[in-house]
C-alpha cells in the first residue's frame, strides 16, 4: 500500500542533507536530553522545516497533495486536509469554510468546547437543540431528526446543521436522516466525527458520515487509529461546499511549520486502513467483546449494549468498542472508580457521574495480554463493589436523605440551558470588557467565558448566555464530585468572568 508522504520522507532521510536550516536542534543533534533519548535520532532528523521534496501543505502539488488525495478516496469524498490542530482547527475550519458572518447554525447543546472556538471565528449565530437525555445511564443520545425539522420550521433561515456523531460514547446520530432534512432546507450538514475515523469499514460498525451524505466531516484519527495525537482529517463534499474556499480556510489555520512526524502518521494510518481496516475492526470487536463479557459478570455493573440504545434516544447504532460501565446500583461515581483504577496503573478514557469509559481499539488485541488487563480491570472493580445495596444497613432518616440527594443530583444532571438565541454575540463577548465575580453571585449576568468539565469537554454555559439559578448549581455539583473544570480563567470556580454591562 502506497504511502506517499512517508515514501517520500524516508527518501530524504536516506539522503543525509546536512542542515543549515531551521530547526535550530539541527537534525536531535541540539536536543536536551532526556527528550533527545525519548524521542530518538530518527524521528530527530525527521523533524525538519518545509523541503521542495517534501511538498508544502499550503500549496500541496506533489506527495502531501498525493496523500490527501488517496485519503479522500477511501472516504469516498471529494476533499481530504490533513488538520495538524486536531479536530478542533478541523472544525474551526468547517464554521469557517461553511458559515458568513451572522448566519445562522444548528448546534446540539453538548457540541465540544470547540464549536465554541469556531462560532466565535465564525461570528455565527448558534441555535441550540437540546439531545435527548437518557435518564436511565444518567447521559446524552443524540439530536433527532424531529428537533431538526422543528428548528427549521422556527428558524427557516438555519444555513448549516452540526452533529456530534458518534458521541464520545459511541452512540451515532441518525446522520442519514438528518442530512436529507438539512438539504431540503438548503443547509449543508457538519458533523464532528471525532470518534469515528474508522467508521465505514465493517459492517458491524456505524455507517460513517460521508456514507451517510454529510458535506463536511472532521475526524481524530489519532483517537482510533495509527496517526499521533494532535493528526486529524476534515473530508469534503464539493455539491455544497466551495473546495477552494475550504481550502484557503485551511491554510488560513494552519501553521506554515507543520511537523513532517504528524503529516506522516496521517498518510500512515490512512494506507493502513485501507490495507487491513476490517481487519483491524474485527479485532478492536474481539477486545472490546472480552472486556464487556468479563465486565457483565460483576454484580451491580451496567455495562450499556447496542440494543440498549440503538433505535432511540436518538441514536442509530452504538460503536461497541466504546465499553460504558453505569454505576447507578452501585451508588459510587464515575470519578471514584476512575480514580482507583488509575492506582492500579489503568487509564481510563472518561468519567463522569454515573459512567466510566472504556475505549478499546484494534491494538489491544492481543489475546493473552489483553485477558490480563481485562482481569486487572475486573479485579479491581470487584474490590470496589459495595458488598451491599447502598440503601441495606442504613436507618429510614439515612435512606430518604440519600433517596433526596439521588434524586437532586439526577435533577441537576438533566438540568439544561434553555434552546434560545445567546443574549449577547459570542463575537460581541469575546472582544468586551469583562470582570470577575462570585459563581455564587453571577446570577443574572451574561458569561463572558465557557465553561466545561472535562472529559467530555462539554460546556455548560456559554459567553453571551446569562448565569441562571440551575447553571450556577450545576456548576457547583460538577466541582463537588470532582471533575476537572476547563474553560475560566479560574479553575476553582470560586470567580467566573462576566461581560460588564
Amino acid at each position: 500500500m502506497k504511502q506517499p508522504l512517508v515514501e517520500a520522507m524516508e527518501r530524504y532521510l536516506q539522503e543525509q542533507v546536512y542542515p543549515l536550516h531551521t530547526p535550530g536542534h539541527k537534525g536531535g543533534r541540539g536536543m536536551a536530553e532526556p527528550l533527545r533519548s525519548l524521542l530518538g535520532s530518527t524521528a530527530l532528523r525527521m523533524d525538519v522545516s518545509l523541503m521542495s521534496e517534501l511538498d508544502d501543505i499550503h500549496a500541496p502539488c506533489s506527495c502531501i497533495k498525493a496523500a490527501q488525495e488517496e485519503a479522500a478516496k477511501l472516504y469516498g469524498s471529494d476533499a481530504c486536509f490533513f488538520a495538524v490542530n486536531g479536530t478542533t482547527g478541523a472544525i474551526h475550519a468547517m464554521l469557517l469554510t461553511a458559515l458568513q458572518p451572522g448566519d445562522k447554525i444548528l448546534v446540539p447543546r453538548n457540541a465540544h468546547r470547540s464549536v465554541t472556538g469556531g462560532l466565535i471565528l465564525a461570528d455565527a449565530v448558534p441555535v441550540y437543540v437540546r439531545p435527548v437525555y437518557i435518564k436511565e445511564f444518567g447521559m446524552q443520545g443524540q439530536v433527532t431528526p424531529e428537533q431538526v425539522k422543528e428548528a427549521f420550521s422556527v428558524y427557516p433561515d438555519i444555513k448549516a446543521v452540526l452533529l456530534t456523531s458518534p458521541n464520545y460514547f459511541g452512540m451515532a446520530a441518525e446522520v442519514k436522516q438528518i442530512a436529507a432534512i438539512a438539504h431540503a432546507h438548503n443547509a449543508v450538514l457538519l458533523v464532528d466525527e471525532a470518534h469515528g475515523p474508522h467508521l465505514g469499514f465493517h459492517d458491524q460498525f456505524p455507517p460513517s458520515a460521508m456514507q451517510c451524505g454529510a458535506d463536511m466531516a472532521a475526524q481524530s484519527t489519532h483517537k482510533i487509529l495509527g496517526a499521533l495525537t494532535q493528526c486529524s482529517l476534515l473530508q469534503v463534499r464539493g455539491a455544497r461546499i466551495d473546495l477552494r474556499h475550504a481550502a484557503d480556510v485551511m491554510s488560513l489555520l494552519t501553521t506554515t511549520s507543520p511537523n513532517y512526524l504528524l503529516m506522516g502518521s496521517l498518510d500512515a494510518a490512512r494506507a493502513q486502513l485501507a490495507e487491513r481496516g476490517a481487519v483491524m475492526l474485527e479485532d478492536a470487536l474481539r477486545a472490546s467483546q472480552m472486556l464487556r463479557n468479563s465486565l457483565a459478570k460483576i454484580p451491580g455493573l451496567r455495562v450499556i449494549r447496542p440494543e440498549d440504545v440503538a433505535g432511540k434516544y436518538g441514536i442509530a447504532a452504538l460503536d461497541s468498542t466504546k465499553v460504558t460501565i453505569n454505576l447507578k446500583e452501585w451508588g459510587v461515581s464515575g470519578v471514584a472508580i476512575g480514580e482507583a483504577l488509575r492506582k492500579e496503573k489503568i487509564a481510563v478514557e472518561l468519567v463522569d457521574l454515573q459512567n466510566v469509559l472504556f475505549l478499546v481499539t484494534y491494538a489491544d488485541w492481543a489475546p493473552v495480554q489483553w485477558q490480563d488487563t481485562v482481569n486487572r480491570i475486573c479485579k479491581t472493580l470487584q474490590k470496589l463493589r459495595p458488598v451491599k445495596n447502598p440503601l441495606e444497613a442504613r436507618s429510614v432518616e439515612q435512606v430518604k436523605a440519600l433517596e433526596t440527594e439521588t434524586a437532586e443530583r439526577e435533577k441537576a444532571q438533566q438540568a439544561e440551558i434553555p434552546v434560545t438565541e445567546a443574549a449577547v454575540p459570542m463575537r460581541t463577548v469575546f472582544y468586551g470588557k469583562k470582570k470577575a465575580v462570585p459563581l455564587s453571585g453571577a446570577v443574572g449576568l451574561i458569561c463572558a467565558e465557557p465553561i466545561s468539565f472535562y472529559p467530555p469537554g462539554i460546556p455548560v454555559i456559554l459567553p453571551g448566555e446569562r448565569f441562571t439559578d440551575k447553571i450556577v448549581a450545576w456548576c457547583c455539583l460538577m466541582k463537588q464530585q470532582g471533575l476537572p473544570v476547563s474553560g475560566p480563567a479560574d479553575t476553582s470556580l470560586q470567580t467566573v468572568r462576566v461581560l460588564e454591562e
